[in-house]
């Protein structure tokens, strides 16, 4: 059977030139090399070492093609969402993006969709731009980050923004960012995608439940990376909290409820977590997700459900039926 791959990464080929001191030194540039190869930098530093998967349809598909992937969802690497530049200059680079996203789909519409990128440090300003992107470009969402300059996602701040991704049926995919905490590692730096991000993520989904958001927007599909990170560890608490406290159940809805209507990937490496996630979520809220191509993700996204006994209905919703749903999109 194949698989949709809801969780996968894109770096355009190339971008605007830096518009000058207003970007604090945080502009991203592509410095191409030989063999397809090439280097991210962010304001003039190394970031990341990419090859052509991050850009080149025609090569992404062939690995989709080798690893059973029928459809595969695009979303920029996270480190481009740049909410840390002036609004004016991250949506200069957020239609750059976009546009890069939409010219791969376009190459193949069958195999591809897209998620993709907003100023979301002004809420207003990524409102209005969501029709451009669902409109002329033909994306389904927007990929955000578990927090956006420190504030949760969840803050009634950003409510705006999800009332408009509502209201136009675009679903929003939460991918860790500048975590939480990374001043507690002990050891090289690297170590915060491991064990840093996983942690944003989960208070982020948590923000979602204690700000009462899908109350507040019924219809908005959320999303989140990497098994939702550590929400199955902390949800069994804030669900005693809620129990317990009259003052929370006042404030939101009960958060164990809640999280079944969230949707999670299943980037976690570890058979035994998939299988509490889904205990913990329900079959119908679990995708598959590759991070391609970087290499902390998976190879074969589809392969971690085949371990788990589950039936061939149970089958078809993590493969393909679940994510299809999210996007709400047929295919």
């Amino acid at each position: 059977m194949s698989v949709i791959d809801l969780h996968s990464h894109v770096v355009p080929a190339d971008f605007p030139m830096e518009p000058g001191p207003c970007s604090c030194g945080k502009w991203p540039s592509l410095i191409h090399g030989t063999e397809n190869r090439a280097v991210l930098e962010i304001g003039g530093r190394e970031f990341r070492k990419l090859d052509s998967r991050s850009w080149d349809g025609n090569r992404r598909r062939a690995d989709m093609d080798r690893e059973n992937v029928a459809l595969q969802v695009l979303s920029p690497m996270p480190e481009l969402l740049s909410y840390w530049l002036d609004k004016a200059l991250t949506l200069t680079l957020a239609r750059h993006v976009n546009h890069a996203i939409g010219q791969i789909i376009r190459t193949a519409p069958d195999r591809f969709a897209g998620l993709g990128m907003v100023p979301l440090q002004d809420p207003e300003l990524a409102a209005r731009e969501l029709a451009t992107l669902k409109h002329e470009l033909g994306l389904t969402g927007v990929e955000i980050g578990s927090n956006i300059l420190g504030r949760a996602p969840g803050d009634p701040f950003f409510d705006p923004f999800f009332a408009e991704a509502e209201r136009l049926d675009l679903c929003i995919f939460v991918h860790a960012l500048h975590p939480v905490g990374t001043e507690r590692i002990v050891g090289p730096a690297v170590l915060s995608a491991f064990l840093n991000f996983p942690i944003d993520t989960g208070l982020a989904a948590a923000s979602f439940i204690t700000a009462g958001t899908l109350e507040k927007f019924p219809k908005l599909r959320i999303a989140f990376s990497h098994g939702g990170g550590v929400l199955a560890a902390i949800l069994p608490r804030l669900q005693r909290g809620w129990e317990i406290m009259l003052e929370l159940q006042k404030t939101f809805a009960e958060p164990t409820k809640t999280a079944r209507q969230f949707y999670y990937d299943n980037l976690v490496f570890d058979t035994a977590t998939l299988k509490h996630l889904i205990g913990c979520f329900g079959v119908t809220q679990l995708v598959a997700g590759s991070d391609y191509p970087y290499v902390a993700g998976q190879s074969f996204p589809g392969q971690p459900f085949d371990e788990l006994g589950l039936d061939a209905k149970e089958l078809e919703f993590v493969y393909r039926g679940n994510a299809l749903r999210f996007l709400n999109i047929t295919r």
